[in-house]
């Protein structure tokens, strides 16, 4: 009668590790934001006990954070092509790459000395990010609906730059027009020009 009850405290347990990366991302992400481990326990809704329990020291939540971003990404530009044009998913992906570049900027006074041990590993994440761009732009090549002549590497350099400019530029630029401005770019020139003759016919 009482063998369900572990199997509930395992889905408890599996929920409070969601909640508490879910809440360590986005505090993480904002600038704003205290990033204790309590504020973050307290955010989660939980004890820090729980929070102990999942992730004994900061540096295991920021890798396992970091590790998520990661997964998110990679994971992500399959779902996205699964469901989008790969135009229309390489702007969703841009989004998702903008908030682990600011996850990631909340990792800066932990994450080189997990890189220096070897918990994260940084060649092994920009080739994982790389492959990730490859899937997206190889469908926009099958489909003609991105340049055949535009690589993984120039793709991440441009968006890594767009979100730094965006950062230190304050409200005049955003990084949302930026990255409108950098996939009409990444398009064929066909459709570039096929583009403004549609906005006038509609005008």
């Amino acid at each position: 009668m009482t063998r369900p009850k572990p199997r509930a405290t395992r889905a408890d347990a599996a929920r409070n590790r969601d909640q508490l990366l879910e809440v360590a991302t986005r505090v993480l992400a904002s600038p704003k934001a205290e990033t204790s481990l309590r504020a973050i326990a307290r955010e989660a809704g939980v004890g820090i006990g729980t929070l102990y329990r999942h992730f004994p020291t900061r540096e295991s939540l920021v890798e396992a954070v970091y590790r998520d971003q990661v997964v998110r990404l990679t994971k992500g530009a399959q779902d996205l092509l699964a469901g989008e044009a790969p135009a229309v998913a390489m702007r969703r992906w841009m989004d998702l790459f903008g908030n682990w570049i600011a996850t990631k900027n909340g990792m800066l006074d932990t994450l080189p000395a997990l890189i220096e041990s070897g918990a994260v590993g940084h060649a092994r994440t920009r080739d994982e990010l790389l492959n990730a761009i490859s899937t997206i732009l190889d469908a926009g090549r099958a489909a003609g609906d991105l340049r055949p002549d535009v690589t993984a590497e120039e793709t991440a350099a441009g968006l890594i730059g767009i979100f730094t400019v965006a950062h230190q530029s304050g409200p005049t630029v955003t990084a949302d027009r930026l990255l409108d401005i950098f996939l009409d770019g990444l398009r064929p020139q066909r459709h570039r020009e096929e583009q403004p003759r549609e906005r006038a016919r509609q005008d």
